[in-house]
Formats: structure tokens, sequence, C-alpha cells
């Protein structure tokens, strides 16, 4: 730790909520000797403590990197409002969780940015660390700011602040970076970025220029040179590699706090509202030997009592039912608990139930997204209502007494009889409840708003404006009545969220606007600042309503179509349409729907690698 503000720093602690986020010294952590390790990584989560260390991307990256000869690798996060205001005014950077190093000292800056509404977070992250916030203003010396997750996908709302994106999967990727940079390090920055482009899945915006139409759409995104690639082609690793199983060990309570291991990635479903089911195709099976493996050395390295077997929809891993049994006859006697956090209800099974049902028990999670089954054909989610109403049942006489549901509102196509629908579901399914449990069993309907993603076949559709999203969320509160505790998000988000979601370029502007002027943390409710964002739009004279709430021609050119994900853009259109005619497409081990995964990545499989539904 550095003595110039180690003092202050240990004065400061005591005064700010939750110190424990702030002084490292995990369980699990790696701590390499600095002056002996050439090449310094800070992978960063941009926001609190409590989440990020919940992120698996964060500590796969943390193994892979600290694995590698000559290369350190640490952790940074977010600072709460309190311990940021404290660290400005006693003149204290942002540092690194290991070894206390601020993190301008770093040679690269790893930040990971799942979600868009930590944008402003990143600016956040940059100003403590003393660094300037846009790219062209950092040279050489200053480390590199990468920046990949699924909200890198559409790079161009923060291109102005971030040298390079990884476009999908990181865990080759990072080493590629890594090792070229290791190469060009004597260089000045231009020439860095230049070697950085080269890289297969590393897009550069610098070295890219967009062009508007009059009414201000994109007209086009162009390399700068032909030696830069168009589009830029997102990385896929073929085989999961092995999972990280010395997990980090968090200080204090954070959102999920529990050993998890990925057990497959990508989906088959094809739920046309979902981002990650399509930038994550193909779909990718861990062998269920080294899943339990992994589980062994997790539980044993860290102590947890809890395992996450995480995926987009668990219950499609082909194995579920013999991996459930599996984990609770070998600790049968420690009661572990093992949670499926994406359960699709049309692949749950009563045998996965009793499997489940032998650990402890921490409460069942379906998400039927919509209320009618003509809307659940809509968004390609066609399960009966009837068949959630008999698993519910079957749950709650394992023991179980806590479901939660998943819905939202503001989809394409939606009417008040959808709505209607959401409510008499939940209804359904408590009085199943109750009917076993009397006052005991407990439903949570959890109601979002539909936001378009890019990449998806919904994102041509419009958000839904904010006095119709209030209005259904008053009714659905009218109709659900007592026993259910229902909840929903903040309208205002929403749109923030949708702008950022499918914005281009020029919204770097707002961005560090909307930050200057306080927001920050804008995921969180009490830090959440509209007005900041309303105020930033007005300064530059962009609309949000022009990003988020018009619905897109078939013929125009979204910010992002320069990053290709493998998925056709013909093919996402003809979802957009399937859609509007209520017709949902079977999921890809029944047949495959030429989405263009096996034109643009079959290559990568050896001998040849086939989609499991194709001929």
């Amino acid at each position: 730790m550095r003595p110039d503000w180690r003092s202050r720093l240990e004065r400061i602690l005591p005064r700010v909520e939750r110190p424990g986020r702030y002084v490292g010294g995990e369980v699990n952590a790696i701590r390499k000797d600095w002056s002996t390790t050439p090449t310094r990584v800070c992978l960063i989560f941009p926001d609190v403590y409590d989440l990020g260390m919940s992120n698996l991307g964060i500590q796969v990256l943390y193994d892979i990197l600290n694995r590698m000869d000559g290369v350190l690798a640490e952790r940074a996060y977010t600072p709460w409002p309190d311990m940021a205001a404290a660290m400005r005014r006693e003149g204290i950077p942002l540092y690194s969780l290991e070894t206390f190093h601020p993190l301008a000292e770093f040679d690269l800056l790893g930040f990971s940015l799942p979600y868009e509404v930590l944008y402003t977070n990143l600016l956040e992250t940059l100003d403590l660390s003393g660094l300037p916030l846009r790219s062209a203003e950092r040279d050489e010396r200053h480390p590199l700011v990468i920046a990949g997750g699924h909200a890198a996908f559409n790079p161009e709302p923060v291109a102005e602040f971030v040298d390079a994106f990884v476009i999908g999967d990181g865990e080759e990727a990072i080493v590629d970076v890594v090792r070229t940079w290791e190469r060009v390090r004597h260089l000045g920055r231009e020439a860095q970025l230049e070697a950085l482009a080269r890289v297969p899945g590393v897009y550069v915006p610098r070295f890219y220029e967009v062009d508007y139409h009059p009414e201000g759409t994109v007209a086009r995104v162009r390399p700068l040179s032909p030696e830069f690639p168009l589009p830029i082609r997102r990385r896929v690793v073929p085989t999961l590699p092995p999972p990280p199983t010395r997990q980090l060990v968090p200080n204090v309570s954070v959102a999920h706090d529990r050993g998890v291991i990925e057990i497959q990635r990508g989906c088959i479903r094809g739920c046309r509202f979902c981002h990650a089911g399509v930038v994550t195709r193909p779909l990718r099976e861990r062998p269920l030997e080294e899943v339990l493996a992994a589980v062994d050395e997790i539980l044993a390295h860290t102590g947890y009592e809890e395992i996450a077997l995480l995926s987009l929809s668990s219950s499609d891993y082909s194995r579920i039912g013999e991996l459930v049994r599996a984990l609770a006859d070998r600790y049968a006697d420690r009661h572990l608990s093992i949670s499926l956090p994406s359960l699709r209800i049309e692949s749950f099974s009563v045998d996965l139930a009793d499997a489940i049902s032998r650990g402890r028990r921490t409460g069942f999670t379906f998400a039927p997204e919509a209320g009618t089954e003509r809307l659940r054909q809509v968004i390609n989610k066609p399960v009966p209502a009837q068949q959630l109403v008999e698993i519910a049942r079957e749950v709650f006489l394992r023991g179980w007494r806590t479901i939660k549901l998943y819905f939202m509102i503001g989809l394409p196509g939606e009417t008040r009889e959808d709505i209607r629908a959401i409510a008499d579901l939940a209804r359904a399914v408590h009085a199943e409840g109750r009917h076993v449990h009397g006052r005991k069993a407990q439903v949570n309907v959890s109601v979002s708003t539909f936001v378009p993603k890019p990449h998806t076949p919904f994102q041509w559709a419009p958000l839904l404006a904010e006095d119709e999203i209030r209005a259904r969320q008053q009714m659905l509160r009218r109709l659900v009545g007592g026993g259910i505790h229902l909840s929903w998000n903040d309208p205002r988000m929403s749109l923030i969220e949708a702008v950022l979601s499918r914005g281009d370029r020029r919204l770097g502007e707002v961005v560090r606007r909307a930050w200057e002027r306080g927001a920050r943390l804008d995921g969180w409710d009490e830090w959440f600042n509209f007005e900041a964002w309303m105020a930033a739009f007005e300064e530059t004279g962009l609309s949000p309503d022009f990003y988020a709430r018009r619905e897109r021609p078939r013929e125009e050119v979204f910010p992002w179509d320069h990053i290709s994900v493998g998925v056709r853009k013909e093919y996402l259109w003809r979802e957009w349409e399937w859609s509007r005619e209520a017709r949902a497409r079977p999921d890809c081990r029944s047949a495959c729907s030429a989405c263009g995964i096996l034109t643009e990545f079959g290559s990568l499989w050896a001998p040849a690698w086939v989609c499991p539904g194709s001929p």
C-alpha cells in the first residue's frame, strides 16, 4: 500500500458504509509479486463490490490471467458514493484489492460490461483512477482500457471512452490481447491499438468512422483502412475451458454468495426478446464428469453450502437429472443446496424436483414472461398455463413454500387481456401453494418492462410509452390482490436502458454529461438520477424517444451492424415477422432454424460440428 495515502485510507474506512468492500484479503485471492511480474492487469466490475463479487466472468478471467507466466491479475470495483466522496476529498486513488496499487499503475484495465446501466460507473471508475475519460486523451503513459461483456455487442455509446472491446467469449481472446500488448508495449499508443485491432474479435473504435443520414440514422460504419476488419466477428470458444474452482469468497454479504459453475453456454430455445440467447449461440455443454469434479473442488476450497448450476436454461442441460441426483447423493450428509437459477417450464420434470428436494430448499424461480399462450407464441416461449400450474403444485408438494415468477410487460403485440392473464396465472399458482401450505405459501411476482435489445428479432420494436407502462403496472396491482408479493421496475430506468441498448456513438456525449451531473450507480433505485439524464439529452440536442420509442424499418442500418454475432440479420427479420403472426419455432434440438451459426462458426469444431437439430 502506498505510504502517502495509506494513513488517510485507514482513517476514512471506519466512517463509510460496509468498509469490508474496500480491504481485500478474501479467501482464494491471488497476490503475485508486483516487482517481478512484468505485465499487470486489473479486472474491474464497474459497480459495487456486493454485485461484482457475484460476477462469474471476472472470476474466470482472474483465474486464466493469473495462470499465465509473467502476468498478474488483480481486481477493483466502483465504490459506493460515500466512499467515492471520501476518496476524492482525501486524494486517494482507486486501487486494486490485492496489492492496493492505484489503477493508473497497471498496464491494462479490463472492464466487464454485462449491462448498459454501468456506463456512467465506467466513467466514475476512470475518474477516481485519475485517468482521462476519453481514449483520444490517453497515450502510452496510461493503461489500456479494454471492455467486454454482453453490453459490448453494441459498443458505440461508450466508444469514445474505451480503447478496445473484446467481442464474444473472453477466455481465449484475453490471452491474445495480453500477449499482443506484450509484443508492442514499447511502442506508441497508436501502434499498440493497431496491433490489437488485428486480434480476431477485438474492435478498436478509433479506427472506424460513422456516417449519418440527415434524419439521424446511421448510414454506414466504415474502417479508416482496409487492414481493419469489417464486420468484427465475435470470438467463440469451441469447448468450454476448465472452470475456476478456487473461487473468491467475499468479505461481506453479496448478491449471490455461493459456489458457481457454468454447466453450459448458449441456449436452444430462441426466445425473441433474449439478447443472451442470440449472442452466446451455439449451445456448448460441459461434460457431467467435469461438472462433478469441479463442484468437489469448489466446495473444498470455499466451504460453501450452496452451489449454483448456471446457464441460460439449466433444465435444458441434457444430463441435468443425472447431475442433480449425483450431487444430492454425494453431499447427502452436508445437505448441499443446489440452485438452478434459469429453469424452463417445458423442460422441468417431477423427477428433477424430487432430486433437488433432497437438499436444502432455497425457492424455485420460473419465467413464463407472458400471461397468455398467444403472447408466449409471439415471443417464442410456448408453454401452456396449465403446465406451469401443475409444476407449481408438484414443487409445493415436495416441501417448497416459495415460488418466484418472472413476467414482462410491454412486449410487442401485448393487450389488456395479456395483463389480466398475468394476474390470473399468479393467483392460480398461489392457490396451489395455499392448498398445500396454507398461509405459509408465498408467490413473488417480478414484472419488468420489455426493452428491445440489439441482435434480437425484437431489435426493430419500440419501447412502450411511460404512461402506458404505468397504467399496466397499476392494472396488475389491482388484479393480483393480496397474498402475492408484486414488484416492478421504474419505467424511466427502462427508457435509459433502451436508449443505451440501441444507441449510436453520439450518445457518448450524453453519457459523459449525465455523469458530470451526478448520474452513477444507475441500476440502484436510490441513486438513479433521471433528471441528470434528461438534462444531458437537452444539452446535446438528442432525443431519447428517437432511440427508444420508434419502430425501426427493415432497411435501417443499426449502430451495431458492424459487429457480427454469427446470426444473420435476415434470419432475425424473419423471426420478427413470425412474431407478428404469433408463430413459434421449435428449439434447436428439434430442428435447425438456419440462423447462420453453422455457416459462421462450424469450422471451429473438428472434424465437423453441427447444430443439435440439424439434419
